[in-house]
């Protein structure tokens, strides 16, 4: 077993990669490196999953307003947290209590929508819920609500439209910099609830894991099958115990290095484990003279997470923009006031420099995190929990874009699903696009 140290291990990761560690030494010595972690991944348990001292499950109430879910999100600096219904009975269980995760990418949706919709809508909004145990979901017909805001949301719960309420909002092409503070101050805004863009939930309520599920079970959610993070909660109980998501995993794989079995892996090439995955020519991209919705738009489009800005007539990346800098456009719309159209260049550096001056108030804007395709798994994994980044893009020597790695990319080649390994774990849900990759 390699040593790390002669200190015992620093953190509850660490502990955690030493588990693996003993596991990985008693495996059968003619099986692969990869089998040898899946089923070293598989004998281990979510629950032993370490939970930071700090770890608290924000939630938002279902009649929270959006104003109210912005501030939630990004004063927490986290992309998306669980809803709580406020109708629900005392006692109720997590499927009842529970009325699924509110995101940036529906708050995004949200907005794109006041933009691009053509004409007002005034109708109903299905409140009905799918209603998910363990390994099965089963639905019942909703039972339409009336909407004071004019909210119609789809039944099958992928797309939303709202009425415009008047605001005489133009296409994202022609989008004025006032149009975020006439939409923050308007009626529609104040007034629309969490519940009322509950279309744009991914799940319903949400897909859980128990703490009795395994290791591998968890890792392949979050990379094949594109969950960005995972409610922990025991079936039957009240309250999700805690949020798995993609970054802490990546950290407690960076508490990991030293130990053999991350060594094997870490130590390659990213070109060994077929990384980046998306290359220059795949990679959804925004020019830095494009409206800056347009960026958010592509996002929601792809199911992606965030695009590089390239320069016009190149292939740079100048910059970053993540579906968690949407907040920026709500929490802080007068600093877009005097330009005519907000377009990504005009976006960036109007948040930059604000945050320059409110750097106590907010998180940082999403920054560009690149690297070198002779970078090692480990070096990326290490920069990665560094920075705090959810994707890192490679560049060559002159800094053109070569491709892009996300986390989810990263713990993919972690592990592998087995034939048949899920069952009917996901028998009633929605699947996503093949191509999608959030």
């Amino acid at each position: 077993m390699a040593a790390m140290g002669e200190e015992s291990p620093r953190s509850p990761e660490a502990k955690l990669g030493m588990r693996v560690e003993d596991l990985w030494d008693i495996q059968e010595p003619q099986l692969s490196p990869t089998e040898k972690l899946n089923a070293c991944f598989e004998s281990i348990p979510v629950s032993a999953f370490p939970v930071a001292p700090s770890n608290q499950v924000i939630e938002i109430k279902s009649d929270a307003t959006l104003p109210e879910a912005v501030e939630i999100l990004a004063h927490h600096n986290i992309l998306s947290a669980p809803v709580v219904d406020v109708d629900a009975p005392e006692g109720a269980s997590w499927i009842d209590r529970y009325i699924g995760i509110v995101e940036f990418a529906g708050i995004a949706v949200w907005i794109l929508h006041q933009v691009t919709e053509q004409q007002p809508y005034s109708c109903s909004h299905p409140r009905g819920k799918r209603k998910m145990y363990c390994k099965k979901m089963h639905s019942e017909p909703p039972s339409p609500r009336s909407s004071s805001n004019g909210c119609a949301i789809a039944a099958n719960g992928l797309t939303c439209t709202l009425e415009r309420g008047g605001l005489g909002l133009g296409s994202a092409a022609t989008t004025s910099g006032n149009f975020f503070e006439d939409l923050t101050s308007s009626k529609l805004y104040k007034n629309t609830k969490v519940c009322d863009i509950s279309g744009s939930f991914r799940w319903a309520p949400f897909l859980p894991l128990q703490g009795s599920n395994s290791f591998l079970t968890m890792l392949l959610l979050l990379s094949k099958y594109n969950m960005k993070s995972i409610p922990v909660v025991d079936l039957g109980a009240e309250r999700i115990d805690s949020i798995i998501t993609q970054s802490s995993v990546i950290h407690m794989l960076t508490e990991c290095v030293g130990l053999q079995w991350f060594e094997s892996w870490g130590t390659k090439k990213l070109s060994e484990v077929g990384l980046p995955v998306m290359t220059f020519d795949r990679i959804i991209k925004v020019y830095e003279d494009e409206p800056v919705l347009q960026a958010f738009k592509s996002m929601r489009e792809k199911r992606i997470g965030g695009v590089p800005v390239i320069e016009r007539g190149g292939s740079k990346a100048v910059g970053n923009i993540s579906l968690q800098d949407v907040q920026f456009l709500l929490t802080a719309p007068e600093i877009y006031h005097d330009y005519r159209a907000i377009t990504v260049k005009y976006f960036l550096t109007a948040v930059r420099s604000y945050l320059e001056k409110h750097k106590e108030a907010f998180p940082m804007l999403s920054e560009l995190v690149t690297c070198k395709n002779d970078c090692t798994i480990k070096e990326l994994i290490q920069l990665l929990d560094h920075e705090k980044m959810n994707r890192v893009y490679v560049v060559d020597d002159d800094g053109n874009l070569e491709g892009v790695i996300t986390l989810r990319d990263i713990i993919s080649r972690l592990v592998h699903e087995p034939p048949g390994y899920f069952g009917d774990f996901f028998d009633g849900v929605l699947p996503l696009p093949p191509n999608s990759r959030v």
